[in-house]
């Protein structure tokens, strides 16, 4: 009978903490895509392209070359 009380109080207030210590959520999610990236949050969305990629160059690697697109 004692250990039901002491939970019976334990689940008391701890509900009792949630039911007053409410607090506001402020989340914001970000997303990296393929072509894309945005965050999305409380007060609307944002969505920026990633830049075109600047080209193809050939390199010489250990004395081989190599085509390295960036």
């Amino acid at each position: 009978m004692r250990s039901f009380l002491l939970i019976a109080a334990a689940m008391l207030s701890f509900a009792a903490t949630l039911t007053i210590e409410s607090s506001e959520a402020n989340a914001a999610v970000c997303a990296r895509g393929v072509y894309r990236a945005g965050c999305a949050g409380a007060r609307g969305a944002v969505v920026v392209r990633k830049p075109v990629v600047a080209g193809c160059r050939w390199v010489w690697v250990g004395g081989v070359k190599v085509r390295r697109c960036y």
